[in-house]
């Protein structure tokens, strides 16, 4: 491995990061990237054999390397990024992934795989600041790519789920605190929802 190149890559990401938030505070959502740690926890459920992968808010990229580190094949693999830096330096780092840049509500039409296909959905969005109905859009559309066995992954800095028992309820959907990740900076908590049973 070539560690030189590892941090220029990782400076680079770190600086896209701040301009970005300098831009947009409430859209980034977070003071800093998320770390590799959180990065694991979210991708725990994710093999070779989850078939294809949407990531919504890929960022700096951190949660992409570790989709991809799972043994996720990268044509299986849709970003969807609606900053045009991150998405920009997301296709010149994967050159090989679908980098989408576009609005994460709308991933049921912009994501590159059929509806009822996909395995899992990875969400790095800052859900807790973002409008009530964009959430419900994106979370339907997620639903709508999944697979029946398929699952929803989200992380959150608040000590709920960003998305409310009854609009899970409305849409035949559950939450389950997954783990917790002390190591990142605010600390977050992990969440899978999946269809009720």
């Amino acid at each position: 491995m070539d560690l030189e190149n590892v941090e220029i890559k990782s400076v680079t990401g770190t600086k896209t990061f701040g301009r970005e938030w300098l831009k947009a505070p409430l859209r980034v959502g977070a003071v800093r990237p998320s770390s590799e740690r959180l990065a694991q926890a979210i991708t725990a459920g994710i093999s070779p054999e989850t078939g294809p992968v949407v990531e919504l808010g890929p960022g700096t990229g951190v949660m992409t390397r570790a989709i991809l580190a799972r043994g996720v094949a990268p044509h299986n693999l849709a970003a969807i990024e609606l900053g045009p830096r991150f998405a920009e330096a997301l296709r010149a780092r994967h050159p090989d992934i679908h980098v989408i840049q576009g609005d994460a509500g709308d991933v049921a039409r912009i994501a590159p795989f059929e509806r009822g296909s996909v395995g899992h959905v990875v969400c790095g969005l800052p859900l807790i600041s973002l409008p009530g109905d964009l959430v419900e859009r994106l979370l339907i559309g997620s639903f709508e790519l999944l697979r029946a066995d398929g699952a929803f992954t989200l992380f959150t800095y608040g000590p709920r789920c960003p998305e409310r028992g009854a609009a899970l309820v409305r849409h035949g959907l559950r939450a389950k605190k997954t783990s917790r990740t002390l190591r990142n900076l605010p600390p977050a908590v992990v969440y899978e929802i999946r269809r009720s049973r």
